[in-house]
């Protein structure tokens, strides 16, 4: 490390081989396997050409979400399941929008990466014979779905973390991202490096300014989850999307955010057990009075309603195609509407569900077969929720204890909530982005399509961080990059940078508490799982005007430490249009509701006479899915010169590649290195 006095600021250098930004599941993976590759290159001191650089150890969704039994979806493993890695592809793309070549790659690394996550000490379980045991989840055709319960994420980045340790691999924490260091245009752009702000040393005058440079850089800072403002993500989690697309990364797929049930006290997907225990949900007024079973009103019999709650545990999340003649999904929309009328909505697990007076009393022995018969195998005939619940998954239970809330003596608040992004920045089969020498990994990575079958995104996150880390050994080698040819450019733009924080010091310009407020409701309400063309139009030249006025103004601080705050706050609305513009640019297409959204018009399919559309007190009316489009991705990249700042274009999803070689050919390949030439 060394030190240098830039804009008044001492500035802390640091070299390496390939900075690693995000410790969640993905990016700890990629450190470890990274230096697996280059030691077996016979790289010397491998370790110290890697680093991870974090804003919280602890933090992040890996470490701080989940769900009842948080699936991981692999390639089967049931003893008398077939399965294969084409097979696990056509359930990636089935539903459009989808490269073929990533999901391939997924699908022939998910099983090394399962047992790679085994050998690290992840307890998946197994039967008496050792088989892991496999359960189907949503659009999933085969028994692919495992899980270590609801902290299989945590559980996954704390076992890479200590495998990183043992390595000797260095991990930066307390690391705020400001900037990204691009260098050069158009193919011989690259990032050159990571500025980040030290949180624990950021004083009166002094930003605690470091420069991670190196020949590699991986982005694995997860999803920006803080865009909406009903959210499962952990608290803080803003993702550095805006500080990515300024750097030249293009994204697809913007458009498929997902969204479902989940408790707003605590942070947590409310799906699998919780549903499949068949609690009672009802709503009351602002004040916790008022009680009303107001599913009730929209189901023609107590089986019907109660089978549909018992199938939100796996038909998840929100899926527009689930809605008509009473379908799992018309939950979430009649959730949603309850909240609609300033109403809150809970989960309780002392009392069944409750009918109207012209309903059957609620009976285990009236559910729809496919509910009825899982819980008979289960053996979860018990005759309350709780009950049913403690049999099937008491660490269920227990998460929610852990975080003083107690399903024993309380009923559960829901939302409607963001969960994930299917849609990031581009890849290409070796997780590499649009930028050479940066790679995308995790959830900021764009591999999924329209759908995903739960759990795909941590088996994503890890065969995307192998074959990141796979690449960087093989092509780029392992040395160490010398900039001084473009240290005045370095220096410009740290200048600039601290120039930007500085000015924050006698702004009059809005809090970033105001900014953060401000695109949460936006993308809420008109970028969240509803949404209408005008909206969206109407929200995007309201962001581009937001944004502007902090380029002009900058942020109004109340404290020196609130210099972080404002640098998330500024890129996260930059992300903010960028996901309204991709929006609308599919709307304008005619992008029907697909995916996790509605898309509401006029003339559309009528939900239900009492189920309302708030802004133009008429019966809500959606469109369908407009198949069309599901071979066509949405592909969004920054744009300064553009009045609102991003361009779009269509893209073709990549095929599935179906090139076999014989052995001798497929081996010559190998040894020679063309398995890493460009498709």
């Amino acid at each position: 490390m060394e030190t240098q006095k830039i804009a008044g600021q001492d500035v802390r250098f640091h070299r390496y081989n390939t900075v690693i930004v995000g410790a969640g599941a993905a990016g700890m993976n990629c450190a470890v396997h990274l230096y697996e590759f280059m030691s077996a290159k016979g790289i010397a001191d491998a370790q110290q050409r890697i680093a991870v650089v974090t804003g919280g150890i602890g933090l992040g969704a890996s470490r701080m979400s989940g769900s009842d039994k948080q699936t991981y979806y692999k390639m089967g493993t049931s003893p008398d399941v077939p399965d294969s890695a084409e097979e696990f592809a056509k359930s990636l793309t089935a539903a459009g929008c989808c490269h073929g070549d990533l999901a391939l790659a997924e699908a022939i690394g998910s099983l090394r990466e399962f047992y790679h996550l085994v050998q690290a000490g992840v307890p998946f379980p197994t039967d008496s014979m050792g088989s892991f045991i496999g359960y189907k989840t949503d659009h999933d055709p085969f028994e692919r779905a495992t899980s270590a319960g609801p902290k299989t994420s945590k559980f996954m980045s704390e076992c890479l973390q200590k495998q990183a340790e043992r390595y000797g691999i260095a991990i930066f924490d307390g690391q705020e991202v400001a900037h990204l260091l691009a260098l050069g245009s158009g193919k011989s752009r690259r990032i050159a490096g990571v500025v980040t702000l030290d949180k624990g040393e950021i004083g009166q005058a002094d930003y605690a300014v470091n420069v991670f440079l190196a020949e590699n850089i991986v982005l694995a800072a997860g999803g920006p989850g803080e865009l909406y403002k009903t959210s499962v993500y952990p608290r803080g989690q803003l993702g550095i999307h805006g500080l990515a697309f300024k750097a030249g990364l293009a994204a697809e797929n913007l458009t498929e955010s997902q969204f479902g049930l989940a408790s707003i006290k605590f942070r947590w997907n409310v799906s699998g057990t919780y549903m499949q225990a068949i609690p009672r949900i009802f709503s009351t007024d602002a004040d916790g009075g008022d009680e009303r079973e107001f599913l009730a009103d929209f189901f023609d019999s107590m089986s019907r309603m109660a089978t549909n709650i018992f199938l939100k545990g796996y038909q998840w999340p929100f899926d527009p195609q689930r809605i008509e003649n009473m379908q799992s999904s018309l939950i979430d929309i009649l959730v949603f509407n309850e909240t609609q009328k300033s109403r809150r909505v809970f989960m309780d697990f002392l009392r069944n569900p409750v009918g109207s007076e012209a309903m059957e009393q609620f009976s285990l022995e009236a559910l729809e077969p496919e509910a009825r018969q899982y819980l008979e195998k289960a053996g979860a005939l018990q005759e309350t929720p709780i009950k049913r619940l403690a049999h099937m998954n008491t660490p269920a239970i227990e998460i929610y204890a852990e975080h003083g809330i107690d399903l024993f003596s309380e009923p559960l608040e829901i939302a409607i909530c963001a969960q994930h992004n299917n849609g990031g920045f581009a890849v290409d089969r070796w997780w590499q982005s649009s930028v050479p020498h940066t790679f995308v990994i995790g959830e900021m990575a764009g591999s999924h399509g329209v759908k995903r079958p739960g759990g795909s995104a941590l088996n994503a996150g890890q065969t995307g961080g192998l074959r990141a880390a796979q690449y960087i050994a093989n092509v780029y080698g392992g040395k160490i990059p010398d900039y001084s040819k473009e240290r005045a450019e370095i220096e410009r733009q740290l200048e600039e940078l601290v120039g930007r924080l500085g000015r924050h010091a006698t702004s009059s310009g809005p809090s970033p508490a105001d900014v953060v407020q401000a695109v949460q409701e936006r993308m809420t309400t008109c970028g969240g799982h509803i949404r209408r063309l005008d909206d969206a139009r109407g929200a995007l030249k309201d962001a581009i005007a937001l944004y502007g006025d902090i380029q002009k103004r900058g942020f109004k601080l109340e404290s020196p430490r609130d210099i972080i705050a404002a640098v998330q706050a500024g890129h996260l609305a930059l992300t903010s249009i960028a996901y309204l513009k991709a929006v609308v640019t599919l709307l304008e297409q005619g992008g029907g509701s697909r995916g996790s959204h509605l898309v509401l018009a006029e003339d559309g399919v009528q939900i239900h006479p009492d189920v309302i559309d708030k802004a133009k007190g008429t019966p809500l009316q959606f469109t369908r899915e407009n198949q069309r489009l599901s071979d066509w991705i949405v592909r969004i990249q920054y744009d300064h010169s553009d009045p609102e700042l991003f361009r779009c274009s269509e893209v073709k999803p990549r095929p599935v590649p179906v090139d076999r070689k014989a052995f001798e050919p497929a081996w010559q390949d190998y040894r020679e290195g063309k398995i890493y030439s460009p498709a």
